[in-house]
């Protein structure tokens, strides 16, 4: 089920018939009370969240999903204005998972929607991961480092666990700040750069793990 919250009837209308045509169960809602309600009803896999809505914004309530233990895991996709780029950054920032820029082509809003499901789809994570002298746990939340326990912040460990899970592949910059930080394509920035080096710095000689693969990004323990 998606739910899409949007005010105007002839857009909400429209968006429930086009994730219809594309195979998908859909709801709408036109303003934040009428949405709350039927998040007691039934949670979604996916919600489409229009920014200009009367009484509650768009951003105030997608604040309150994400602050919500019960509402935070499920993707917002953002409805917002043509050239309303300000807004475009607000969501982004608030943890919104993309945006739809209205007025909307039917084939865009679908490749989206089904980008964000694939992309937040639940993984098996594996739970103890060892490699060298260099084991993380998932379950006690902990990492030890040539027998040493290692405390990382919770964006680096995240980080060391999606490299050590893919041991021996190259993972890009771009795809790294997708999958911790949640950011687009394309965005310029050293975040990841950054914790990789405090990473290295408080692995001390396990740190050496951590491969750059200029010009691409990073990979860790080598081939499997």
């Amino acid at each position: 089920m998606i739910y899409c919250v949007e005010d105007d009837q002839n857009i909400r209308d429209l968006l429930v018939y086009v994730l219809h045509t594309g195979g998908f169960e859909a709801q709408g809602f036109p303003d934040a009370d009428s949405f709350y309600q039927g998040l007691k009803e039934k949670s979604p896999r996916l919600i489409l969240l229009d920014i200009m809505l009367p009484e509650e914004d768009g951003l105030s309530i997608l604040k309150k999903l994400k602050n919500s233990k019960s509402t935070r895991d499920i993707p917002v996709v953002m409805l917002t204005a043509k050239g309303a780029e300000y807004d475009k950054v607000l969501g982004l920032d608030g943890g919104a998972d993309d945006y739809v820029t209205k007025p909307f082509g039917v084939m865009e809003l679908l490749s989206r929607v089904r980008a964000v499901l694939r992309r937040t789809a639940p993984t098996i994570e594996k739970q103890q991961i060892t490699i060298g002298k260099l084991s993380l746990s998932r379950e006690q939340h902990q990492v030890s480092a040539a027998g040493q326990e290692v405390f990382l912040t919770n964006k680096e460990f995240e980080l060391l666990g999606y490299l050590m899970e893919n041991q021996g592949i190259v993972i890009s910059r771009d795809k790294l700040l997708e999958k911790l930080w949640g950011y687009e394509h394309g965005v310029e920035t050293r975040t990841v750069d950054v914790h990789i080096r405090s990473l290295r710095q408080k692995l001390g000689a396990c740190g050496e793990l951590i491969e750059t693969v200029r010009g691409v990004g990073y990979r860790i323990g080598g081939a499997r």
